[in-house]
């Protein structure tokens, strides 16, 4: 028999080992969920981290960026105000007064924004471009005019590329000047700036064949309805002489116009066709050059995105016509953007350099527009 004092020592030892368990459990329950508050703060500290970062890279960049596209922009700004005041293009006016700041381009908190404003921004205005044609105005104008135009662009850019090599200028100059004479002036020119490699003289090369053809269609706008009157072209021809020659768009609306009403609509929808004509030349020049590239030191794309965007957007509004305010806010964005850009492009250029490059790049300017003036002319005596 057991005695009663030892199954009160088995009964006292027992209570002992359950509470000393339960005290370990608790003591385990504890560490458990410090553990798991002390692992909730480090996970909310690696998340506030992770979008801290981003965060900081977001602001950084803005920072890095924004006062230089702040400069370009109220330098487009006042060119715009000036441009609507005093009817000179608003390219010239921008190209001017960027080329006075030309100091903030060399130094300072200004120089990445406006090296940005001239490329990216750039580009987005040129892939915005193409919201303004469509198949069906290709295809309302004929086939003489359609073929005049393809043939006046295409020699064009030929003689342009072929002279300004011949001349000490580069092929990429010849490229630049040859399409912006035979398509739409300024935007042809930042469109294939855009596409070409990267060089050392692209900037100068594209501020030049922006000023000179912003010039030379300013000049074709105020002679070329008196050699109209002076030829004594119909209303139809002299609509196709005009958009077929002069360079920039508002340049042959204000000479159509000038004549007649009929004459500025023929006049402005083949000078469409001609900027239609921006995508294979933009699209022939980046395969032709990237043909002559290996593979090995190949960076650019065969086509660029802002190429691609501009073909995407001609095909929407030609397969489903946007709504007319649609077009005219993409349109008034893509002119911001141009005018921004050809600002940090004059800011990106010194006169000095301009003096240094002498009268060449202009003749063979002034050759090409001759020459593109004289095919048509003859396209229009065909038609007679």
């Amino acid at each position: 028999m057991t005695a009663p004092g030892d199954n009160a020592k088995s009964s006292d030892g027992e209570t002992g080992a359950q509470h000393s368990t339960q005290a370990q459990g608790a003591q385990a329950q504890g560490a458990q969920a410090q553990g798991a508050q002390a692992t909730e703060p480090e996970d909310k500290a690696q998340a506030a981290s992770a979008g801290g970062w981003r965060n900081t890279a977001a602001a950084a960049a803005f920072h890095r960026y924004y006062p230089g596209v702040l400069a370009a922009g109220t330098v487009g700004l006042a060119a715009t105000w000036l441009s609507q005041h005093y009817g000179a293009p608003v390219f010239l006016f921008a190209l001017l007064l960027g080329m006075a700041f030309h100091f903030l381009s060399q130094e300072g908190r200004c120089v990445d924004g406006i090296a940005l404003s001239a490329r990216s921004i750039l580009r987005i205005g040129v892939a915005l471009l193409g919201v303004r044609i469509t198949a069906g105005q290709i295809a309302g104008l004929g086939i003489v005019p359609v073929l005049s135009v393809i043939a006046g662009v295409v020699t064009t850019t030929l003689l342009g590329a072929w002279a300004a090599k011949r001349l000490g200028l580069g092929r990429y100059f010849g490229f630049l000047s040859g399409g912006a004479v035979a398509i739409c002036g300024a935007s042809a020119a930042l469109a294939i700036s855009a596409a070409l490699p990267q060089y050392e003289r692209k900037n100068l090369d594209t501020i030049l064949a922006v000023a000179s053809v912003t010039t030379l269609s300013t000049i074709a706008m105020v002679f070329y309805p008196m050699l109209v009157v002076a030829l004594n072209l119909s209303t139809e021809q002299a609509g196709v002489f005009l958009g077929g020659t002069i360079h920039d768009v508002a340049q042959v609306v204000g000479a159509g116009y000038m004549i007649s009403q009929e004459t500025g609509d023929i006049s402005t929808y083949v000078k469409l066709l001609r900027v239609a004509m921006l995508i294979p030349v933009v699209v022939c020049i980046s395969l032709f050059l990237t043909s002559k590239t290996s593979s090995a030191t190949r960076t650019q794309p065969i086509l660029p995105l802002f190429l691609v965007t501009f073909v995407v957007l001609v095909a929407i509004n030609s397969l489903f016509p946007l709504p007319q305010q649609v077009v005219s806010g993409i349109t008034n964005v893509s002119s911001w953007c141009l005018v921004t850009a050809i600002a940090a492009l004059g800011m990106k250029t010194s006169i000095g350099d301009l003096i240094k490059v002498g009268w060449t790049p202009v003749a063979l300017m002034v050759g090409e527009t001759l020459w593109i003036a004289l095919l048509v002319l003859g396209a229009i005596q065909f038609m007679r």
